[in-house]
């Protein structure tokens, strides 16, 4: 992720606020951060029927852009949330938020806010944020009480494409799809709204104006276009969003690897190829060797190769985030790797992720 040229302004903003009272099925991604759009664009560009253009009117103001940056690391990211309670509780997916450590959002009314996460469920990829506003009565979505219906028309609201708080609508395929990959959320809902960079953590409503779903990750076709949108579902007062509100973190646990997406399952015998160790990780410490490259970023070694965790093959890199994501934080693992054609240990002892800083 390259850092903006306007990163340095966004640090300064996103500081004086925070301090103020106030294709392959991929995430939707952290974006670099852009200039800051007009807020005040009253025409969405989106044509809508009617009555959905009276939802979008009277659902918008509760939602809100999401700026997270990382100081550390000087990158940033762009998504969307929206507001539960008229005290600031708002809603994003994790990702948005997980590699940030300070947050602004930017509202309807062309106002910026501070805000901190409070809360998060990292395998749900859902964060609940409370903004500083010194007491301001924010426009906010109720929840849904009632499971959706596959075949209904939704609303989502976002910022891709560079646009700010723009309508997507689309129909409910089915509820409780199941990802392709171990490190997405399970049992989402599957829609048809084109989605994509920018809408990450924004709602997903209904046409009772609730909000049923956070948007999470997108698949695409071959031609790199949305096929199908996937949300995590929310319901008020259900386990998700209850824990959330008392302000429990669940994190995922990791060693601190990132896997070769490319080459991964290919070798032989087949395995997860490690691309990088994540810095200061229990891998690290455990000496597992990430995939080496020349000056022109051409792959000059293969790193260290998992073929089993705790005993059990795993021959690509779903594989072993599925083995290790049935342990716990703080539980040991035995990975089994090969280096240099020859088969090695190393018992790693697993952390949060957010405790990894470097990865994604």
């Amino acid at each position: 992720m390259r850092a903006s040229p306007w990163l340095p302004v966004l640090l300064i903003l996103a500081l004086a606020a925070y301090l103020l009272p106030e294709a392959d099925v991929p995430f939707l991604p952290r974006v670099n951060v852009a200039p800051r759009v007009d807020t005040q664009a009253p025409t969405p560009p989106v044509t809508l029927p009617e009555d959905a253009r009276a939802l979008f009117d009277k659902s918008r103001p509760a939602t809100v852009r999401v700026e997270s940056v990382n100081t550390e690391r000087n990158t940033g990211g762009i998504g969307t949330g929206f507001f539960i309670s008229a005290g600031g509780q708002l809603l994003t997916a994790y990702h948005v938020v997980s590699g940030g450590q300070l947050f602004q959002v930017s509202t309807l009314s062309g106002r910026s806010y501070g805000a901190r996460v409070v809360a998060f469920d990292a395998s749900a990829d859902v964060a609940l944020l409370q903004v500083n506003g010194r007491g301001t009565n924010f426009p906010f979505l109720n929840l849904t009480t009632r499971a959706p219906r596959p075949g209904e028309t939704v609303l989502a609201i976002g910022n891709s494409g560079g646009d700010f708080l723009q309508p997507r609508r689309g129909r409910l395929l089915r509820l409780n799809a199941e990802a392709g990959r171990a490190d997405f959320p399970q049992g989402t809902l599957e829609m048809t709204a084109p989605l994509a960079p920018g809408d990450s953590g924004g709602p997903i409503i209904d046409g009772n104006g609730q909000a049923i779903g956070v948007v999470s990750y997108i698949s695409l076709d071959g031609s790199g276009q949305t096929r199908r949108s996937y949300a995590v579902p929310v319901v008020e007062g259900n386990d998700l969003i209850s824990a959330l509100r008392a302000g429990i973190t669940n994190d995922v646990p990791v060693v601190g690897l990132i896997f070769d997406s490319v080459h991964s399952g290919q070798t032989d015998p087949p395995g997860a190829i490690i691309l990088e160790v994540a810095r200061r990780s229990p891998a690290e410490q455990a000496g597992l060797r990430g995939s080496t490259f020349d000056e022109q970023d051409q792959l000059t070694a293969l790193g260290d190769v998992i073929l089993r965790v705790n005993g059990q093959r795993t021959r690509d890199a779903n594989e072993v985030i599925t083995a290790i994501r049935r342990a716990k934080v703080g539980d040991t693992v035995t990975l089994t790797y090969l280096r240099d054609d020859r088969e090695r240990q190393a018992r790693i002892t697993l952390v949060p992720k957010a405790s990894v800083p470097d990865l994604p």
